[in-house]
């Protein structure tokens, strides 16, 4: 954000100065932070209390940083006086951090404002937009999953005079917290990439969670443009709930809807990594049969250098974003093919001097994306043994609980354990409550090879690749198994130096 005086500060916050001159003229900026390790000079302190951690209690350490001013709920006992005259009080910290958030939007009329919601998929897409994006202009996006009331406006106040896109990452717990997060950024393009089973528990159904994504495009100006799904249902249906223009994207071929834009992947084919190649399509349409003066489809070449069949749809809802934003489709198809993963664990395929393979892709899991890594692993799989040398080449799953899924977590543990056996995957080691039950379904469906591992520990030591085997370690981000995968990197035989290189 641009710097402000303390007073301005409290005055787009709704707090009070705690102490001190109600003149204060202190700059304040431009970093906005939550956590006393990342303060920089100058920046500003926000104090959140959570479930282990109050940030009241790292004042202080805020202070010896270097900070300039502190949002806080209280000012705790025997605080240093020259801290607490820097200090805005408020009702309550993360709401005043949404105001502040929505202060610096405000501030910056030419911004275009990009949404991004859905129930997988979101942080890779908008980490392939942002790579687009920065061709054109300056770009602000997420770090990680940045995606709710504390990470939303955190994003926006890293935008400034010099920003012209800012990418806004939006996840929902229930309904009403898109709607929210639309008020801290409000989009002017908003990006729905799937409403799956992530969160069901949560939600109760599928249909639910359509209502609450589809808030975003319900917050979109008539002159925006609302970039959906064109081969999910729910996801298409919400056409009719904007009155912004709409693009329809698929990786499955021409989208058979009406739409003001349509963006798909054609004859897409994968390399022995499974990373995918595809032809760009972009066509505009008014109505069924009707084109527009001009506007035959456009066809351009992408060699994606992200992993999985599933990043051919990132991809093409990225490339729509960024076509409806104003790139050149040729610009948009360079961009893809260069672009790079910018978030860690995900799908990162590492190669060992033995030649075992070892995808991380254990930052997150539900039961969308859990199938699309396994049935890149048997994809891999197979090519692989066509490879002289790997012909033996085997593959291990190690796969963690997925969270959130409600009453429905045993039967969705249990599908994932089909598509083990069902794809031919040769091993299984399963972690978390639903182990049993995703090893007993991997058995029945084929799986010569399904066990259950208590912890971490035992995972890592039931795990024996040999030398052309690919092991896939996903789950849940509050499983931790990316410490499997660095386990088994770390055993590298043929690193005697400690180091190893991994590929994109």
């Amino acid at each position: 954000m641009e710097p402000l005086t303390l007073t301005r500060l409290a005055e787009v916050t709704g707090g009070r100065l705690a102490a001190g001159d109600p003149a204060d003229d202190r700059q304040v900026g431009p970093d906005v932070v939550i956590d006393s390790r990342r303060v920089t000079p100058g920046a500003l302190f926000v104090a959140l209390a959570g479930e282990h951690v109050d940030g009241h209690d790292y004042l202080g350490a805020a202070a010896e940083a270097g900070a300039t001013a502190y949002l806080v709920q209280r000012i705790p006992d025997g605080l240093d006086d020259r801290i607490a005259a820097a200090c805005v009080v408020v009702d309550d910290p993360v709401a005043a951090l949404g105001r502040l958030g929505r202060s610096v939007i405000d501030a910056l009329p030419e911004l275009t404002v990009i949404g991004i919601t859905g129930s997988s998929g979101k942080t890779s897409t908008k980490d392939l937009l942002a790579q687009l994006l920065a061709d054109a202009g300056e770009t602000v996006a997420p770090e990680g999953s940045y995606n709710n009331e504390i990470g939303v406006p955190l994003t926006a106040t890293r935008a400034d005079a010099s920003t012209r896109f800012l990418i806004s990452e939006m996840g929902a717990r229930g309904r009403g917290h898109i709607s929210y997060l639309c008020e801290l950024t409000p989009p002017t393009i908003g990006v729905v990439l799937n409403v799956g089973q992530a969160h069901v528990g949560e939600f109760g159904s599928r249909d639910a969670i359509a209502v609450a994504k589809g808030e975003l495009v319900e917050a979109l100006p008539s002159d925006g443009w609302a970039v959906l799904n064109g081969t999910d249902s729910r996801v298409s249906a919400m056409a009719e709930r904007t009155s912004a223009r709409v693009a329809l994207f698929s990786a499955a071929g021409q989208p058979d809807q009406p739409a003001d834009l349509l963006v798909w992947a054609d004859e897409p084919d994968a390399d022995d990594l499974d990373r995918y190649s595809f032809t760009l399509v972009v066509e505009r349409k008014r109505a069924v049969g009707v084109e527009q003066p001009g506007a035959e489809a456009q066809r351009h070449a992408v060699a994606l250098r992200l992993v999985g069949r599933h990043q051919v749809a990132n991809a093409v809802a990225a490339a729509a974003a960024a076509i409806v934003a104003g790139l050149d489709p040729a610009q948009v198809a360079t961009g893809l093919s260069a672009a790079t993963s910018r978030s860690r664990w995900r799908m990162e395929v590492s190669e060992r001097g033995d030649g075992v393979v070892v995808l991380n892709d254990a930052y997150n899991a539900n039961p969308d994306s859990m199938m699309a890594a396994l049935e890149s692993l048997a994809a891999m799989v197979r090519r692989r043994r066509h490879r002289p040398g790997f012909e033996q080449a085997r593959g291990w799953a190690v796969l963690g609980e997925m969270l959130e899924l409600g009453d429905t977590a045993r039967a969705e543990h249990e599908a994932v354990g089909r598509a083990v056996g069902q794809l031919g995957i040769d091993h299984l080691v399963a972690l978390g409550a639903d182990a049993e039950a995703m090893v007993d379904a991997a058995r029945v469906a084929g799986c010569p090879d399904p066990v259950v591992a208590g912890e971490t520990g035992e995972a890592i030591a039931r795990v024996r690749p040999e030398p052309g085997d690919l092991v896939l370690v996903k789950a849940s981000r509050l499983m931790a198994l990316e410490r499997v995968a660095e386990a088994l990197l770390a055993a590298d035989p043929t690193d005697e130096s400690g180091t190893r290189g991994a590929t994109e």
